[in-house]
């Protein structure tokens, strides 16, 4: 694979700062790649516009990489009914469903995402690897392989993968778990600054490691 990869941080519905960040960034929409950490919606103002968002760029830019966040999921098990309701809600599942014109007391059997929304979720990769870069939205399980990896920690995973120093072959660059500044180690690099609790937006640039924000 040729070219550049930009890779970008949990959003969590801040729209206005995916937008501030995108116009820092000098992508060339045939030979770059980018991709997106996971955790699109929940918490913020604009669940539903950041999807909008995401979506109108796959159609200018040949590789967009869209991985699977735990409140994605959430939100999945939420509308299939297999999700406890409340629980979802405390989780910022709230501010998604008002994006959405959703009222919070419909059970989520009811709820009906516009089609190419819904096409965006249950399309979501839980993990992405490259010659040079592995990506996953939380991290992964020391000592086994990506393909091996349990679902549950590629999206939940936080100490266990933080803490270790194993070496997985290539950086693991990952979100979920909020820092005050990008995490650069040689095993691993963290993009989730926190963007939704005031934070920043981070968009690591790869191979270079040069770091954007908004």
């Amino acid at each position: 694979m040729t070219g550049k990869i930009f890779a970008i941080g949990d959003i969590h519905g801040c729209l206005s700062r995916l937008d501030d960040l995108m116009l820092q960034i000098d992508i060339d929409g045939q030979q770059d790649t980018l991709v997106f950490i996971g955790d699109y919606i929940d918490r913020g103002p604009d669940s539903k516009g950041v999807v909008d968002y995401i979506l109108e760029m796959k159609r200018t830019i040949h590789r967009v990489i869209c991985l699977l966040g735990n409140h994605e999921q959430m939100f999945l098990d939420y509308l299939s009914d297999r999700y406890d309701k409340e629980l979802y809600l405390g989780n910022g599942g709230v501010a998604t469903l008002a994006s959405y014109g959703f009222s919070i007391d419909a059970r989520g059997c009811d709820l009906a995402l516009p089609e190419d929304h819904r096409h965006f979720f249950t399309g979501l990769l839980p993990y992405y690897e490259t010659e040079s870069f592995l990506f996953a939205h939380a991290g992964l399980r020391p000592g086994i392989p990506p393909a091996e990896q349990d679902p549950e920690d590629l999206i939940w995973i936080r100490q266990d993968f933080i803490g270790s120093d194993y070496d997985f072959g290539k950086p693991v660059v990952f979100g979920h778990t909020p820092l005050y500044k990008p995490l650069i180690e040689p095993n691993k690099i963290g993009i989730d600054t926190g963007a939704v609790y005031g934070g920043k937006l981070t968009c690591i640039e790869l191979p270079e490691k040069r770091i954007l924000q908004a």
